[in-house]
């Protein structure tokens, strides 16, 4: 058999389809670190797709396979595709929450250096403010003012303290951030 036809798994783990349209992969070596907030919205989510969306789907390709040809047929090929797309989400939701390792960053309340799930308020050397929060690859959400605990911005704050100076390196060049704030998320009671 021709090697070109051969898959070889990925260095994660995960197959290349399974992450299709997701987070990126995890870099080797590291864990996939993950809120307790982030950690149930995940698995809220899988569940969601195993309970709930595949069976709909599934009933929908049934009824549509018994209408005949199913060459011509929308909603079978549709629905078949779809049931792809959610097998795949399932997959690598599974996979993802099997190596998942919860970290709880109210148990840094009142701490003033910067660690996972931290709320980093920073100033840039042209006087820019930002704040941003670090998360788990899989639940941030740059739309929210949140990175992920791998990101070059995230990884030059981590260790830090409120008054440190850090260095970014970025593709213009070497910027100083000064660290303004951190802030954690108060313990549940």
């Amino acid at each position: 058999m021709n090697k070109a036809f051969v898959k070889e798994p990925s260095n994660d783990g995960l197959d290349e389809d399974d992450d299709a349209g997701g987070p990126p992969p995890l870099p080797a070596g590291t864990r996939n670190y993950l809120t307790p907030q982030g950690y149930q919205r995940l698995r809220d989510e899988l569940i969601s797709l195993i309970e709930s969306e595949r069976p709909k789907i599934v009933e929908i390709v049934s009824w549509a396979a018994k209408n005949g040809d199913r060459s011509e047929n929308g909603d079978y090929l549709y629905g078949k595709k779809r049931l792809r797309e959610i097998d795949r989400r399932i997959r690598f939701l599974t996979k993802r929450l099997d190596i998942a390792e919860i970290a709880d960053p109210s148990l840094h309340h009142g701490s003033d250096q910067v660690f996972f799930g931290a709320t980093v308020t920073y100033a840039t050397a042209r006087g820019e403010e930002r704040t941003v929060t670090i998360k788990g690859i899989d639940e941030a959400d740059s739309l929210q003012g949140e990175i992920s605990w791998i990101a070059p911005i995230a990884r030059a704050l981590i260790k830090a303290r409120e008054g440190d100076e850090v260095q970014l390196l970025t593709p213009g060049g070497r910027e100083t951030l000064e660290v303004l704030k951190v802030v954690y998320p108060a313990p549940a009671r």
